[in-house]
């Protein structure tokens, strides 16, 4: 009797331990993939030292942030210099957001065109901006009017983001509202 309960108590936790390695560990792992295949099917190069600022970005040169898995930032444009964004600047952020698959759809918030609102939140506020990756990004752009492009993992984006797995680009522009 006490071998049958024993076996079976091994069993149901061989039962969760099995359900439990299944799931986000798994989705995590399809998504560093995911990552690493758009790397390589865009030919990005990815340099893990800070750049200068002066430095002159090449269209395909991604700087790995550090302390962050598979963050990378792209700066396209330089904004104006006469104001670095400082903590609770009020942001207005304008993007564009696409999956890392092929043809992936975007969805952007470019121009009051495709949405008449920005999104506005205080910097380094997470309780209205939940994206970690976004703030990070900012403090990389450092300027209003800069324009960046991030490879943003589940796990720094959105609550829905990071419920789903779900990777994504983004390209960015933000002011600051004085």
């Amino acid at each position: 009797m006490k071998r049958n309960i024993f076996f079976g108590l091994i069993g149901i936790a061989l039962l969760i331990t099995g359900c439990n390695n299944n799931t986000y560990s798994r989705l995590r792992d399809q998504e560093d993939k995911l990552i690493e295949n758009y790397i390589s099917r865009n030919g990005l190069k990815i340099i893990t030292t800070e750049p200068a600022e002066d430095h002159v970005w090449a269209e395909n040169e991604y700087y790995k942030i550090p302390g962050y898995d598979n963050l990378y930032y792209h700066l396209i444009q330089q904004g104006d210099t006469s104001h670095e964004v400082v903590t609770n600047d009020l942001i207005i952020m304008r993007y564009k957001q696409f999956a890392l698959t092929e043809n992936a759809d975007t969805l952007s918030y470019w121009t009051t065109l495709d949405q008449a609102y920005p999104i506005e939140f205080h910097y380094m506020n997470t309780s209205e901006c939940e994206a970690v990756a976004w703030h990070l990004a900012i403090k990389q752009m450092k300027y209003a009017d800069t324009q960046c492009e991030i490879i943003c993992p589940s796990k720094l984006g959105f609550t829905a983001d990071q419920s789903s797995v779900t990777p994504y680009v983004y390209i960015m522009k933000f002011k600051i509202k004085q």
